[in-house]
This record gives C-alpha cells, sequence and structure tokens, in this order.
C-alpha cells in the first residue's frame, strides 16, 4: 500500500509517541519537560496538518480516517497516564477523560455501523482546546504559583467539558442506541 502525505505524518504521530513518553521520564535527560513539551506540540500540529491536508488535496482514505484517532488518542492517553505517574494530576481525572473517549469511539463505531455520522459538538471541540493547553502546561510544569494555578483551571475545565461533552454527544444522538 503506498502512503500519501497525510498518512505519512499521522504515522510520524504515533512514532512520535515513545519518544515523548521516553523524555517526559528520564529526568536526567537535561530541560526533558520542554523537550517533551516540544514533541508532543509538533505531534499536536500534526494533526490539525495531516487532516488540513487531506481535506484540501482530496486524499481522504479509509486508512488515515481509520489511524487518524487512533494517533490522536494514543498521543494523550499517554500523556495523561505520564501525568498520573509523575504526580501532576490526580489519577480520578485520568480515568474520567479516558473513559469519555472510550464511550464517543464506542458511540461513533455504533453510529457507524448504522450508516450514520456524528460530527463533533461546540463542547467537544472546546474540550479539545482544554486538553491541549491542558497537557502542554502539565508537561512544562513549571513552579511558579500562577502557573500552577493555570495548570488546576486546565485540568479543571478539560475534565469539565470532557464530562459535558459525552452527555451533550450522547444526548443529542440518542437516537443510534435505538437501532
Amino acid at each position: 500500500m503506498k502512503m500519501n502525505l497525510p498518512n505519512r505524518i499521522t504515522i510520524f504521530r504515533v512514532c512520535m509517541i515513545p519518544f515523548f513518553v521516553a523524555v517526559m521520564l528520564l529526568d536526567s535527560i537535561p530541560y526533558n519537560n520542554y523537550i517533551a513539551f516540544a514533541i508532543f506540540a509538533i505531534a499536536s500540529a500534526s494533526d490539525a496538518l495531516d487532516g488540513y491536508i487531506a481535506r484540501s488535496r482530496n486524499l481522504v482514505t479509509n486508512f488515515g480516517k481509520f489511524m487518524d484517532p487512533i494517533a490522536d488518542k494514543l498521543l494523550v492517553s499517554s500523556a495523561f497516564i505520564l501525568f498520573v505517574e509523575l504526580n501532576r494530576v490526580p489519577g480520578y481525572v485520568v480515568i474520567i477523560l479516558i473513559a469519555r473517549e472510550f464511550i464517543i469511539s464506542g458511540f461513533r463505531l455504533v453510529a457507524s455501523d448504522n450508516g450514520v455520522v456524528i460530527a463533533a459538538g461546540y463542547a467537544g471541540k472546546i474540550k479539545t482546546v482544554c486538553q491541549m493547553i491542558m497537557c502542554l502546561l502539565v508537561i512544562l510544569h513549571l513552579d511558579f504559583y500562577a502557573f500552577r494555578v493555570a495548570e488546576i483551571i486546565f485540568i479543571v475545565l478539560s475534565t469539565l467539558f470532557s464530562v459535558i461533552s459525552m452527555i451533550e454527544y450522547i444526548v443529542k444522538n440518542k437516537a443510534v442506541l435505538n437501532n
């Protein structure tokens, strides 16, 4: 199978995950939080880039439709799990965030089996932005009071919008479960 550019970018994102994890866990690497920040930021930006290229150049493939959301969930879930390991985010918060992703993925699978494509809602988009900001702040984890307050605010916002967007998603599309 020949890989187009968007699919290569998606594979690149998946390949960045082990480097991100290693750098986050290895305190012996000078400035590891800054390096991990850069890796995560590049990987996150590559998601927008591959989607833009795929749509603008009509390069959308089944592989991309399948792999892109998996790459995103692997990257973000890896970060969330590291945050618990490094005692930066409470485990119950990460359970809520990851559980939401499983629930919505399962819901989309059922919808897809019924020929229904469900677009992300407004709360889901806010959730994604809050999670990306939260991840970047928690990765850096600077030892300044205002920075730590910002971390807490975005952890709370990410959790809140994860729950709100999940409820919104299910309520708007509950008919999918009735088939």
